[in-house]
């Protein structure tokens, strides 16, 4: 059957043999559970295979695509496939002990299904690596370090509950149809003792979206949008007001929320 890619869906295929192959060595698979995010026409899903998985589940939106996808795991009783959205899609529920996830993400829901990863509400998930690839600008701005161009709210979040273990660059000429940009493998493992306990991470979002939304001005006014003419809070979080967010770790912005939700601003 001859598939044409649905650009609605944001459908390029993966075709190297020896990129799947380095994506699928990224992680011991051999009687592990193994969710793969957008099977597609699975060239990915077969190197897998042959990896023996305890098992395996394949999560595809495509109706036409699972139809493929059957016929290719005919008679395999370990496998599974999940014909749904993967935004709708409650992972709590379908997730095994020791879990690995890969996903050839599609670019334009790839940050949301990042996140949603991420909000998993029970931590450490059962999940314990993510093998995610990415648009090579978004894998860059998940990387970014502090005082670099792209880092930014995507970066402190990502950080914040998940260690990024290796990455590599991905030729737009490994797909099919070929798309008009690079892309990124990002290697993560989920952090198990969280220095900050941020209570939700939704506070996190919000306190990075107040600061970074002025990315280019000193930081004072936001600080002052979240806790008031309050000094005593500055001086036990101790950032500098003159800085702008890029200036800022991490760990300032997890401190930040760890107050905000404490109440001290009130």
């Amino acid at each position: 059957m001859k598939v044409r890619p649905k650009k609605s869906l944001g459908q390029n295929f993966l075709t190297d043999k020896n990129i799947i192959k380095k994506i699928t060595q990224s992680s011991q698979i051999k009687n592990l559970n193994v969710v793969e995010i957008g099977s597609g026409t699975g060239n990915l899903t077969e190197e897998i295979i042959k990896n023996k998985p305890k098992s395996l589940l394949l999560i595809e939106k495509d109706f036409q695509l699972c139809e493929i996808l059957k016929k290719k795991i005919k008679n395999k009783n370990n496998i599974k496939i999940l014909n749904n959205d993967i935004l709708k899609i409650n992972f709590e529920k379908i997730l095994k002990k020791d879990t690995v996830i890969f996903g050839n993400l599609p670019y334009n829901i790839s940050t949301q299904i990042l996140l949603k990863l991420i909000k998993i509400s029970v931590w450490p998930p059962e999940y314990f690596k993510l093998i995610l690839m990415f648009q090579k600008e978004v894998a860059e701005r998940i990387l970014a370090k502090y005082n670099t161009a792209n880092y930014g709210r995507l970066s402190i979040v990502s950080n914040w509950r998940l260690k990024i273990i290796d990455h590599f660059d991905v030729s737009k000429n490994c797909f099919h149809p070929k798309p008009k940009v690079n892309s990124s493998v990002v290697i993560f493992e989920p952090k198990v003792n969280n220095s900050y306990i941020i209570k939700d991470i939704i506070n996190l979002e919000k306190v990075t979206q107040i600061f970074f939304s002025n990315r280019r001005k000193m930081i004072n006014k936001s600080f002052k949008k979240l806790f008031g003419d309050n000094q005593n809070i500055n001086k036990i979080i101790k950032v500098d007001l003159t800085n702008r967010p890029s200036n800022l770790k991490p760990e300032d912005f997890y401190r930040m929320t760890e107050y905000y939700e404490s109440g001290l601003n009130t």
